[in-house]
């Protein structure tokens, strides 16, 4: 006797399913910890959790690119400051 196949839903997330859980945090970019807070607090639908990803991506704080600390700053200036001092000709 056949059996069918189980058909399952396209639009949900299934936590049970490895693969499932596996091709959607690569695709999202989430974490284990970030996607199992996000399907507690909207719910299984794909589209929500890929909305609220999206969310919280725009909404994280940008890593700044190579910028120097103000200390840094600081100091590279007093250093130009007694060079400068220290070339200029006396009259």
């Amino acid at each position: 006797m056949r059996r069918p196949k189980p058909q399952t839903i396209r639009n949900k997330l299934d936590l049970t399913d490895r693969a499932q859980v596996r091709l959607l945090k690569k695709r999202l970019g989430l974490t284990d910890a970030k996607l199992t807070a996000i399907v507690a607090r909207i719910g299984n639908s794909i589209p929500a959790i890929s909305k609220e990803a999206a969310l919280q991506r725009a909404n994280a704080p940008s890593k700044p690119a190579d910028v120097a600390s103000t200390a840094v700053i600081a100091s590279a200036g007093e250093q130009a400051t007694t060079e400068v001092a220290a070339t200029a000709p006396a009259s």
